[in-house]
């Protein structure tokens, strides 16, 4: 495909492409190191976070719904969905109550990254924002692949149990094409471009800290 609009997100692509160096929690994973209360604190955490990302990417669609942009949000939401519906089979299979996901703790590390996908969806522009999310697709599947390999192989995990990580392993290529045709057949400004570039370096870093956050020790609650 062709696509001005898809040779600028590819370019942002290959600049936040992560290289060799996994997070660390990815890498304990792949070994079988990981315990599975990090993959439960995951699944807890995921919870929330796809939640909040639902609505924003549905604000998002709002904003644009006369746009073909807005179809393009949409679906993203509808995956989410599908998402979610996964996170209860992986509870049970870290040995958590998938009742009591929504009510596990949010962990602030953790959170950033929905409250400033939320902060998108209210103030920037959804051109910029739809380029920043894509861009970012390919690492966070890239981790959900070598983590649904990691759970069959060292953990024992029947497919189901891995479907969540097995939805975002699915390669991006076909989302980026989407949203560079849904954006229109002329190149992005230089100046969307500049708000896209900042948007998907912050994405970037938060989804950083969440996986960083997730391979922090919670603190005790006992006294020294």
């Amino acid at each position: 495909m062709n696509h001005p609009i898809l040779a600028q997100i590819q370019r942002l692509r290959a600049e936040l492409a992560p290289g060799d160096t996994a997070p660390a929690v990815v890498t304990a994973l792949a070994d079988g190191r990981a315990p599975l209360t990090a993959l439960a604190e995951l699944a807890a955490q995921q919870h929330r976070i796809i939640t909040s990302d639902r609505r924003s990417l549905l604000l998002l669609a709002t904003r644009c719904a006369d746009h073909p942009a807005g179809a393009w949000f949409a679906a993203l939401a509808d995956g989410e969905s599908a998402a979610l519906r996964t996170l209860p089979t992986l509870a049970s299979a870290c040995g958590v109550d998938p009742d009591g996901l929504a009510h596990h703790p949010p962990l602030a590390g953790c959170q950033a990254y929905p409250a400033y996908l939320a902060w998108l969806a209210l103030n920037a522009q959804p051109s910029a924002s739809a380029v920043a999310l894509v861009a970012n697709f390919a690492a966070w599947g890239g981790y959900c692949a070598t983590i649904a390999e990691a759970l069959r192989r060292h953990y024992g995990f029947p497919d189901e149990a891995c479907a969540f990580f097995d939805f975002f392993a699915q390669p991006a290529t076909a989302l980026e094409e989407q949203a560079a045709e849904s954006l229109g057949p002329h190149p992005l400004d230089d100046r969307t471009l500049t708000a896209a570039r900042e948007h998907a370096l912050l994405l970037q870093a938060y989804e950083h800290l969440f996986w960083n956050t997730l391979a922090t020790p919670a603190p005790s609650d006992g006294g020294s």
